[in-house]
């Protein structure tokens, strides 16, 4: 294969930093210019215009609004996404629960929060997200929440593991629907067995590998 169709093929990755709760958001494009955005937590307008800006910018066509989980910072974003650029969120049918709670549970901490239209499609374990010339498969990873899914690209190996594994940490295990020893049965059986050397890109602060987690996290070792 030639460097530029390699180039073409190869999906690039924009992470954004949102919100009260400094959530990680991922916009995945190749050279087609379709791209998928995972877990959008924009909260306020200027937040909203900065994904906005860079996917104008980008000449980019979004074609999936892809959650990891239900979380509140995770799919603060999902209303504007899906009205901008008419999509629908898709997430695992278990965090379904999670979802419906969103308004009220953003009115505990006293956040402003706009309503998300409800899944288009539920993801399961072995379901494979296409855009462009590009695809991203999914494991099953509850435990933070009880649908958390990882998305991961085995060619160029990376993951996006949503609240399920951290830089030398974990992902709660103490809201509803969490459970500390399904959650680290998900990164015993379900991550760390896809290699060392995939990138794993949080929710929460930078990014990380396996094979540094297999050898530090405190919560593995």
């Amino acid at each position: 294969m030639q460097i530029l169709d390699y180039f073409y093929f190869m999906i690039q990755l924009k992470s954004f930093t949102f919100g009260p709760f400094q959530e990680n958001t991922y916009v995945l494009y190749d050279g087609t210019k379709e791209c998928v955005i995972i877990d959008p937590g924009c909260y306020d307008n200027r937040e909203r215009m900065e994904l906005a800006a860079f996917i104008e910018n980008n000449q980019l066509k979004p074609v999936k609004l892809l959650n990891t989980h239900c979380h509140l910072d995770h799919i603060f974003g999902n209303g504007f996404v899906a009205e901008k650029y008419n999509l629908k969120p898709e997430f695992n049918e278990m965090d379904q629960r999670i979802f419906d709670a969103y308004l009220a549970t953003a009115d505990l901490y006293n956040l402003n929060a706009e309503p998300s239209p409800p899944a288009a499609v539920f993801l399961n374990e072995g379901d494979v997200v296409t855009f462009g010339e590009s695809k991203l498969e999914i494991v099953f990873t509850p435990g933070h929440s009880p649908g958390s899914i990882t998305f991961y690209c085995a060619a160029q190996k990376f993951m996006v593991a949503g609240d399920v594994l951290f830089y030398g940490s974990i992902g709660r295990a103490d809201l509803p629907g969490g459970d500390y020893d399904t959650l680290i049965a998900s990164i015993k059986n379900k991550l760390l067995p896809l290699g060392d050397d995939y990138k794993v890109y949080s929710g929460h602060g930078p990014a990380t590998t396996i094979g540094f987690e297999r050898m530090n996290n405190p919560f593995l070792v």
